[in-house]
């Protein structure tokens, strides 16, 4: 029978459903009497037993293998000579011994090691590697092949270290806490037992696997690096501090200042093609995503087709790897009074399907800087960027398991993704003052308004015949007859940053800017990447970031919650100053001020119950935190609420507790702002779009969804209808 039905993306297709059908009955044939099978969805990869009927249920909502074909783990017979070219599973077999595991690692990380054939220009043809590769590659063969002690069957040397870091990283064990251990098992086990003393000599036996990184030296002052031509140095040439730290004369080694790490990126790009799988999954792209008018992910945005329409030659290769950035800085001790701050610096590739691309297993981590280094932070990106820029022109060779040959791999940085403060540091741009927006540059509309700056030009980008445009009263007295900012290329920003002279790097150096450098603080090191004055978008902001300060201020001011409000004693001032808004001024009796309650503000009573109804709440696990034990009833607040607790809270809980507590043309913006899912631009598939029924529509087939609306308004407020293709809430 045709299995095509495998590949289908969408679920709900008859196609993909009769399959499931046909495939549950293949099941129950195969396996008679047997009330429990393997489970072939995404999720669980065959891994995990469950009923008949869950099994069914978790392919229609995780989807099957897309590799899995031949159903040989649910009792298919596999014709191994018809079978030889067949995609290998590597994830999905239940039991396979450590020591095959471990060969397995050696030979993904070493293909090649054996041969000695090499022709150029044929990339089914695998290159030699050389003799320091060739070495590392004998030491773990000898580790893998040696017993931990003697007689021992089940685990070689380089397993039982394998094991024991996996476990480490895997339950989050210090080193100090994995030396003592790792001491104890070592008395535990034959006195002639070649397991390693401590997690220094584990690392070394380690090494040779490659995925390493280097420490590089850096200047106090973050001025500079001590890299390439500069590593001799024993004194930063900009400021003149010492390299070292002043230490007594008796010690043999130095100490530097200050170090950053440099994880490399090119290994971990070739790590992606040494599995089938994932040699698979990064050519899905281009080769199994649906490619229609529909915005699910950033390939089918308009930055994305405007880079391939840019660079042909690239885009012509689904294996070349388009690449994000993404960096903020945390307290790694979660110490709040201590002023420290580490800032890592990730990249993850966008080959992969979205449901991967994310997750922490394909992060990966460049560049670790334990200080936050403002716009120093190009100093500090040295390396990444000297490596962009060889992966750009010059690529680097790499084996692709999945097709058995080599390839010259090329990675592409499509922009980066950080929160409004970062968004500085990594742009150029200063994100503070009366220019502090980006897009709109100089051409921005700010003022000073209750204390601080503000931007009022916002109804700039509204169509031209926009009912808000007229409106005056209701936002900043005037009429908007403004056409929006023009829009900014990146030759021209490339340009206008050629002409500024900006002063060196480092803290030591004065941070006043001539009026002509506008809020340019400093030129971008990604410039000097050859395509990065072409893209269309270069910058993005984290969404979450954003939808967590929206939620606080909104939050904040319906409930009337003390310095979380916007609507406070300066902001009622401004707007009597102003003229606008006349129903909000202070409320002036004999010589006395006051600021009385908003219409958009909860009443006592109305907020203790709302707050009650979010108190009662419980979500079902995995699918939010407890966000009951985030409300303070009493106190009348929310506390420690997380970006993802949020995102539910304003998805789920608010435009349901506020409905009647509030007035009507309160709710409705608010409901109106909250059924777009913020994590992708897109209606939210299960928001709210029906006033008088809450009918939960579909938005995978809008005319449905229309006709439904519709219908429901007709047949009275309080009807909720429910037919196939919508659900009611």
């Amino acid at each position: 029978m045709s299995r095509r039905w495998i590949q289908n993306p969408n679920r709900c297709a008859d196609e993909y459903l009769d399959g499931i059908e046909d495939f549950i009955e293949f099941a129950r044939r195969q396996n008679p009497g047997a009330t429990r099978i393997r489970c072939p969805c995404r999720r669980y990869n065959n891994t995990l037993f469950e009923t008949i009927e869950n099994v069914g249920f978790h392919l229609v909502r995780n989807g099957m293998i897309e590799t899995y074909s031949i159903w040989n783990l649910h009792g298919e017979q596999v014709n191994h000579a018809s079978s030889s070219n067949a995609p290998r599973m590597d994830n999905v077999e239940p039991i396979v011994d450590p020591n095959d595991q471990v060969m397995g690692i050696i030979q993904d990380a070493f293909p090649f090691a054996s041969t000695n054939i090499n022709q150029e220009g044929e990339d089914d043809v695998p290159t030699p590697i050389d003799s320091a590769e060739f070495e590392q590659y004998e030491k773990l063969l000898k580790n893998a092949n040696q017993e931990l002690y003697p007689g021992c069957e089940s685990f070689s040397v380089l397993t039982a270290i394998v094991e024991l870091m996996h476990g480490k990283i895997k339950y989050r064990m210090s080193n100090l806490c994995f030396d003592y251990f790792l001491g104890v098992f070592k008395r535990m086990l034959p006195t002639d037992n070649c397991l390693p003393k401590d997690h220094k000599h584990a690392q070394k036996v380690l090494h040779g696997l490659g995925l390493g990184y280097e420490k590089i030296h850096a200047c106090k002052n973050n001025c500079m690096l001590f890299y390439k031509e500069h590593e001799t140095l024993d004194t930063c040439p900009i400021c003149n501090e010492s390299r070292f730290k002043m230490t007594s004369q008796n010690r043999t080694t130095k100490i530097p200042q200050k170090v950053m790490r440099y994880l490399p990126l090119k290994p971990r790009l070739q790590r992606l093609y040494m599995s089938t799988h994932t040699a698979t999954d990064m050519r899905w792209h281009k080769e199994k995503r649906v490619d229609d008018d529909v915005m699910r992910r950033p390939a089918d945005g308009e930055a994305w087709k405007e880079f391939d329409r840019t660079f042909p030659e690239f885009a012509a290769d689904p294996r070349n790897v388009r690449l994000g950035l993404a960096t903020d800085g945390f307290n790694p001790y979660g110490v709040l009074n201590q002023h420290h701050s580490t800032w890592p610096i990730f990249a993850f590739p966008y080959n992969l399907p979205p449901w991967k691309c994310m997750k922490k297993e394909y992060m990966m981590m460049t560049v670790l800087i334990t200080e936050e280094p403002g716009r120093s932070i190009d100093v500090y990106l040295r390396p990444l960027v000297d490596e962009l820029k060889d992966l750009w022109t010059n690529g680097v060779r790499t084996y692709d398991k999945s097709t058995g040959r080599m390839f010259t791999l090329r990675a592409a940085v499509m922009w980066t993704v950080n929160d409004f403060p970062t968004y500085a540091m990594v742009s150029g741009w200063s994100t503070k003052g009366y220019m502090a927006c980006p897009v709109c540059k100089e051409d921005v509309t700010s003022g000073w308004h209750a204390g601080k700056v503000c931007y009022l030009g916002h109804r700039r980008w509204l169509p031209w015949d926009h009912e808000w445009r007229e409106k005056d009263k209701e936002f900043d007295g005037n009429t908007e007859r403004r056409l929006r900012p023009r829009e900014w290329s990146g030759d021209e920003i490339l340009e206008q940053l050629n002409r500024l002279d900006f002063a060196p790097f480092g803290k030591t150096v004065s941070r006043t800017r001539p009026s002509t450098h506008l809020n340019w603080t400093h030129k971008p090191m990604f410039f000097e990447l050859p395509y990065w004055s072409k893209l269309k978008l270069r910058h993005n902001l984290d969404v979450m970031h954003v939808e967590k300060n929206v939620f606080d201020t909104l939050v904040g001011t319906i409930l009337d919650i003390e310095g979380k409000t916007k609507d406070t004693i300066k902001a009622r001032l401004d707007l009597e100053r102003m003229g606008i808004r006349r129903g909000l001024w202070m409320n002036r009796d004999s010589d006395k001020a006051r600021r009385d309650l908003a219409f958009f503000s909860m009443k006592p009573n109305d907020k203790k119950e709302f707050l009650k109804f979010v108190s009662s709440v419980k979500f079902p696990d995995g699918y939010a935190s407890n966000i009951a034990r985030c409300v303070n009833v009493d106190g009348g607040k929310f506390t420690g609420l997380k970006s993802h607790d949020c995102h539910v809270f304003m998805q789920r809980l608010l435009p349901v507790g506020i409905q009647h507590l509030l007035p009507e043309d309160v709710v409705k913006p608010i409901i109106f702002l909250y059924k777009y899912d913020a994590r992708d631009g897109s209606l939210a598939r299960r928001g709210i779009a029906c006033w008088s029924c809450q009918l939960s529509l579909d938005v995978s087939n809008r005319k449905a969804s229309r006709r439904a609306e519709k219908k429901c308004t007709q047949q009275g407020k309080t009807r909720r209808i429910n037919y196939r293709g919508l659900g009611s809430i």
